[in-house]
């Protein structure tokens, strides 16, 4: 079996998802395909034996859409993409202003029908000519999506909300074009030559609106990927025949030696053959603290070289680096997903053919007993008319467009309705410890002096003088612990300058030395202490105490006399244990995940609550984690992370939250950002997506309560005993009434309290 990834232009909703699937599915030797709507994409499983990718590709073709192969090399999103992109958005944006302008026109021109006189500058709008000149353009080419996913439904024998939209409107509109010609026949029958021009223009309108609004959510989800591609570098500097060249890193070969200088991002993977250093590997891990790496050790590319410089053979190029894999992880994830039908959408399944057939019955009836041809078009008419979806139509996205406004005054993106929709039923939550639950740097947390353990100790240095020779020491060094320790020193010397440091030198994985004001100062750790023959035993019992709660201790000497003890920690952040509390209290199921040890992991989980903690997890395998609790449990889970090696859990788990204050790639990956970084977020998220799933519950009712009791009344249930038959203006304005009163029920959400 083979993989194949394909980028998909044509998609208006996730039913022209569903027909791309299906059709897919079909193709002897497909055995797996998977349509993403929201980044535009499908993965597919075949056998090459039985099929080919030309034949895939034919098979979307032939159904209206178009696709192309995506390569599997780590290549970014080519212009001409970005920029067609950006064209249909704006095309898009163009149709919606200019349905909006032209059926407002068509509103004021119906005014007469409430006994509302227009200016005489106006009056020309009460024309059914001129009516049908402004009507066209919205349903031919304001509205044409909607006919062609329609057409492209009824060839695979579906219907779906463009089915009842396309059919709703074209109905009104013919009608209505059949009456603007035979005007004087229906006056001879007795029938009120209403038209419904601005019926069929709305509809059309407010739906593409809400269409306009998920295409921009769209573009927002597909840059994970790129952002991702980003992180490689361009170029690779490698030693061929003695020489060091400069060449495009598509052209670096596996065994090639690379040359890695201070501040350089890596290019490939690889293991290093000469020199020291310490990498930032936290766009792979998520943990801020650099690690040290010597001949021998693994290197990955991407990841961002800090202090020395180093030769590496390359060992991984192209799609099988770490970061080719992880972006491979986000697309697999992010394709796995299904998408969520809507409720809406499920309703037309049987909705659109249970209209047609009651029409088509209230015809032949009316017919068959009246005689009368025109009778029983306006009866059918009627039905079809009170049927119009388009309160059905207005009630998700409606209150979807109001959520995710209510939910962006609360500091919470999310990026559409499926999101939305499934926060409420989220029954796990697993967090990210760095940056997520904690802040994700180190910071001065504790200090201890050999001056408070054995006060007539020789040699004690006075804590000021301490800290500026601590102070100027570290300005040299690039390493986090480094910067909380110059940060803390700064604080307790204000108003006094750091001195200048002469023979600094730092020691790969023990610390740092050097001369301050005539004396050797030395900061670093035990280890390194005890092969100098400096004696640390005074500080053995608060060093454990300090590291059983999580944090990393490190040691002051000056002039080879121990002088003090210094505890360094990321901090919690201080909102996380009460958020954390409030999800259990909730009923949700919190558990931590996270790259750190078991020890310092479990220091954390204890401060904020959490019983269930998954240590030691490599970032590899966080995506599959996820997917483990998934199967085991068959629970709702959400991610939430901030760092890029999240953005494949977060695209894997059903609801992914990334916090604001991460990197770009994580919030591009995930469902809901999260804009503070508080974890406070995520429970008004979760209240949110429940009140709002609530509001379009009560829409689709009332969307559906009108039709329930209209259409027997349109198909003319009560004539025989009233001797009235429902007329179309009245259908028209009953079907309004249920649009209207879907949007003032949205509109209740802005004054949810969360």
């Amino acid at each position: 079996m083979e993989d194949l990834n394909l980028k998909l232009q044509g998609m208006s909703c996730a039913s022209c998802a569903n027909s791309i699937e299906k059709a897919i599915l079909n193709v002897p030797g497909v055995v797996e395909s998977n349509v993403n709507f929201s980044i535009d994409r499908a993965t597919i499983r075949y056998d090459p034996q039985q099929t080919r990718i030309d034949i895939i590709i034919k098979t979307v073709t032939d159904i209206g859409y178009q696709a192309q192969v995506i390569p599997a090399d780590l290549t970014s999103e080519d212009e001409p993409e970005i920029r067609r992109h950006q064209r249909q958005e704006r095309e898009l944006q163009r149709r919606v202003f200019i349905g909006a302008t032209l059926s407002f026109l068509l509103v004021l021109g119906t005014l007469s029908h409430f006994n509302l006189k227009l200016p005489s500058f106006l009056s020309s709008l009460e024309n059914p000519w001129v009516q049908l000149a402004l009507a066209a353009p919205v349903q031919f080419w304001v509205g044409r999506e909607f006919h062609r996913s329609a057409w492209r439904a009824f060839r695979h024998r579906t219907a779906d909300m463009n089915t009842l939209i396309s059919l709703g409107t074209n109905i009104a509109f013919f009608y209505s074009l059949w009456i603007t010609i035979n005007p004087n026949y229906f006056s001879t029958q007795g029938l009120s030559a209403e038209v419904y021009y601005e019926t069929s223009a709305m509809i059309i309108t407010l739906t593409l609106l809400g269409r306009w609004l998920e295409n921009r959510a769209k573009g927002a989800t597909s840059s994970a990927i790129t952002a991702l591609m980003g992180l490689q570098t361009k170029t690779a500097r490698v030693v061929r025949d003695g020489a060091e060249m400069d060449i495009p890193i598509e052209s670096v070969a596996i065994a090639d030696i690379v040359i890695v200088r201070p501040g350089e991002k890596i290019p490939v993977d690889g293991e290093i053959v000469s020199g020291f250093s310490t990498v930032d590997e936290s766009m792979l891990t998520g943990e801020s603290f650099p690690v040290t790496k010597q001949v021998g050790d693994e290197v990955v590319g991407a990841t961002l070289n800090k202090m020395g410089s180093f030769q590496f053979r390359a060992t991984k190029i192209g799609k099988d680096t770490a970061l080719a894999q992880i972006v491979k992880l986000v697309q697999q994830a992010q394709n796995s997903k299904a998408p969520i039908q809507k409720l809406a959408d499920s309703i037309t399944s049987w909705f659109v053919p249970a209209i047609i057939a009651i029409a088509i019955t209230t015809f032949t009836i009316w017919f068959l007993v009246t005689g009368n041809f025109t009778l029983s078009l306006v009866a059918m008419v009627s039905v079809l008319i009170i049927a119009c979806p388009c309160a059905l139509g207005l009630a998700t996205p409606t209150s979807v467009t109001v959520g995710i406004g209510k939910g962006a005054e609360n500091g919470i993106l999310i990026k559409g309705a499926e999101s939305l929709e499934l926060a409420r039923k989220i029954q796990t939550i697993v967090m990210d410890k760095t940056g997520t639950i904690t802040q994700g740097k180190p910071v001065v947390t504790d200090t201890t002096s050999i001056r408070d353990l054995v006060p007539n100790s020789p040699n004690i240095v006075a804590p000021l003088a301490l800290w500026r020779s601590i102070g100027a020491l570290e300005s040299n060094s690039e390493h986090p612990l480094a910067e909380a320790l110059l940060q803390y020193a700064r604080a307790q010397n204000k108003d006094s300058q750091l001195p200048t440091v002469g023979k600094f030198e730092a020691i790969a994985g023990s610390g740092v030395k050097g001369t301050v004001e005539d004396r050797q100062i030395s900061i670093g750790t035990q280890r390194w202490f005890d092969e100098m023959g400096i004696n640390s035993a005074a500080f053995k019992a608060q060093k454990e105490d300090w590291e059983d709660a999580g944090k990393t201790v490190v040691f002051v000497a000056i002039d080879g006399h121990l002088q003090a003890a210094i505890a360094v920690a990321d901090t919690v952040k201080p909102t996380s244990a009460k958020a954390i509390q409030t999800l259990q209290k909730m009923g949700i199921e919190v558990v931590m995940l996270t790259g750190d040890n078991q020890r310092t992991a479990k220091a954390i989980a204890d401060r904020v609550g959490i019983k269930n903690v998954l240590a030691e997890v490599r970032p590899d395998r966080k995506a599959q984690t996820i997917g483990d609790l998934q199967t085991r449990s068959l629970k709702i889970v959400a991610m939430v992370g901030d760092g890029i090696n999240d953005a494949p859990a977060l695209a894997q788990a059903d609801v992914g939250m990334a916090i604001g204050t991460g990197t770009d790639v994580a919030i591009a990956a995930s469902d809901i950002t999260l804009i503070s970084g508080d974890l406070q977020g995520i429970v008004t998220a979760i209240r949110l997506s429940r009140a709002t799933m609530q509001n379009i519950q009560q829409n689709l009712f009332w969307a559906l309560a009108y039709n329930v009791l209209g259409i027997p009344l349109a198909a003319g249930i009560l004539f025989p005993i009233t001797g009235w038959l429902l007329n179309p203006a009245i259908a028209g304005a009953a079907m309004a009434f249920s649009s209207i009163s879907v949007v003032l029920n949205a509109l209740r959400l802005k004054g949810v309290k969360l």
